[in-house]
């Protein structure tokens, strides 16, 4: 049996890591048995042609996808295109959002024939044992499908209990030198299930709230099988990685232990670090540890369940500081309750930390406390346009607070960032700006170029053309690839020439010779990836 995994589009300005869920997924479909491809239009441009003519060279007799509530139009739409272009498939989609919002999926989507909800991997297991067979599907646990003009669901299924058990994700089935090019570290799991009861979260509901952990051994072979593919930055995803500081100091030491170097960040709470533990991450290669704050007023922080106090915060970034560890803490505007003045609280507490940080609008999520029980609180949700729900405009409102009101407090934190960086980027150009910061400024420029890159599918487009009259040697062929995409985008050419040497250099770009032709190409994992997303 062939599968086809869609990775749907998400923007790049968001920092989207290789994405976790589909090659769990992908796994899990490899693990019983199916041939899997993952059509990933994070790094590469969608186009209905495109996703066409990848069905009709893959032959797949499955099509799935997962999202996020700001990508699920997206998603669904890909997987309704898929159905319409080979009716003979059965689609189906997973994920957060269509876990919590299956019915309404199917109502709206009637190309997507199963919803598989909450953790797949088990329910995968018995589809494919099943045949994939539609008949079999009122015996499966977690799914959610028409049957009859009616929409069947079955029980939910359990959490799984041994997360041992699961195969590790299949990444070789990502297009990784793209990923790579972008620099977003890759993310991994040590545990799922969160303890803690945050109204805005779908933690709780998504893996439950009991923490399962993986075995320190089995998390540091995967570490070392990212380190194998030439990736030296890794995320802990974790909903909450300090949640058993006994199972941290395994991680920790079985790295140490096998003496691996690389950079790594983790997800906390401020009520769960310590000193000890600290120091110890940060022998392991921790260098940065992000905390949800979500608010300076502490009522607030009673009111959404966060379990912490202001004090717990101070100290937590207080640790990390005399540990050597960049402190994270972000903050929501637009809560139950808010006013101006618990904003004001909230400004002033964060810039008293010393941390970076920064502010992300409310979402009110599919499956969240807060928009199950939205009568409850002193809120109103505005939309249910699911693009929107991407945490950067306001999308609530308060008895005390317009959407634009919320909006104007983020804008103007907002705009102190975008004076020194419109200040930085004059020196630049100017050539007074201090050397330490040039390497920021050029950061900025060249991951504009690579998004474009990769948006655009550029160097499909034109990374292919005759043999220069210099001949085919690696240095006139680069030259050639830099004048074409140096047209394309209206980059300066040194951008351009450091950009694309620098991935030639790192094996993510190849080029080959057919004849009187050249054609660049993105490498696959160190294998040439002949068939581009």
């Amino acid at each position: 049996m062939r599968v086809a995994i869609i990775a749907p589009p998400y923007p790049l300005e968001e920092a989207p890591a290789p994405p976790l869920g589909i090659t769990y997924v992908a796994a899990a479909f490899e693990s019983a048995g199916a041939e899997v491809r993952i059509l990933d239009y994070i790094v590469g441009c969608y186009t209905p042609e495109n996703l066409r003519a990848q069905l009709d060279r893959f032959r797949p007799d499955v099509v799935g996808s997962t999202s996020v509530t700001l990508n699920f139009p997206g998603a669904a739409a890909i997987v309704a295109e898929a159905k319409r272009h080979r009716p003979s498939l059965i689609t189906l989609m997973g994920g957060p959002h269509v876990s919590f919002a299956a019915a309404g999926t199917l109502d709206a989507y009637p190309e997507i024939d199963l919803i598989v909800r909450g953790e797949g991997e088990q329910t995968i297991a018995e589809l494919m044992a099943k045949g994939m067979d539609p008949a079999s599907w009122e015996e499966i646990r977690g799914l959610t499908f028409h049957r009859g003009g009616s929409i069947i669901e079955t029980d939910a299924r359990p959490f799984i209990e041994d997360l041992d058990t699961l195969p590790l994700p299949a990444r070789h089935l990502l297009p990784l030198s793209r990923y790579q090019a972008l620099g977003y570290p890759i993310s991994i799991i040590t545990s799922r299930g969160c303890p803690y009861s945050c109204i805005f979260c779908l933690g709780r509901r998504m893996v439950g709230n009991k923490v399962r952990q993986r075995s320190a051994q089995l998390v540091v072979d995967e570490i070392e099988q990212i380190l194998a593919y030439g990736i030296n930055r890794i995320n802990v995803a974790d909903d909450l990685f300090v949640s058993h500081r006994g199972k941290v100091r395994e991680v920790c030491e079985e790295i140490l232990r096998r003496d691996l170097r690389f950079d790594w960040s983790a997800f906390a709470r401020v009520n769960t670090v310590d000193r000890e533990t600290l120091k110890l991450m940060r022998k392991a290669g921790c260098d940065s540890v992000s905390f949800g704050v979500e608010s300076g007023n502490p009522e607030m922080l009673k009111r959404i369940g966060k379990g912490i106090t202001l004090e717990q915060v101070r100290e937590a970034v207080s640790l990390c500081r005399e540990v050597g560890i960049i402190a994270h803490t972000s903050f929501i505007a637009g809560l139950p309750g808010e006013t101006s003045e618990t904003l004001r609280e909230t400004d002033e507490f964060a810039a008293s930390l010393g941390s970076l940080y920064g502010y992300h609008y409310l979402a009110p999520f599919p499956g969240t406390t807060i928009r199950d029980e939205v009568e409850k609180y002193d809120l109103e949700i505005l939309t249910d346009d699911w693009t929107r729900y991407y945490a950067n405009s306001a999308i609530v409102r308060t008895s005390s607070l317009s959407p634009a009101e919320i909006e104007r407090f983020v804008k103007a934190f907002e705009a102190e960032i975008e004076r020194v960086w419109e200040s930085m980027v004059r020196d630049y150009r100017e050539k007074t700006i201090q050397p330490e910061m040039i390497p920021q400024v050029e950061g900025h420029f060249r991951m504009k170029l690579v998004y474009r890159l990769l948006a655009e599918d550029l160097i499909e487009k034109v990374g292919r053309f005759g043999l220069p009259e210099n001949g085919a040697g690696e240095e006139a062929l680069i030259e050639g690839l830099c004048l074409r995409i140096e047209e394309a985008t209206g980059t300066d050419r040194e951008l351009v020439g450091k950009t694309l040497r620098s991935f030639v250099a790192s094996g993510y770009l190849k080029a080959e010779t057919i004849g009187a032709m050249v054609r660049w190409f993105w490498t696959h994992n160190n294998r040439v990836d002949h068939h581009p997303i």
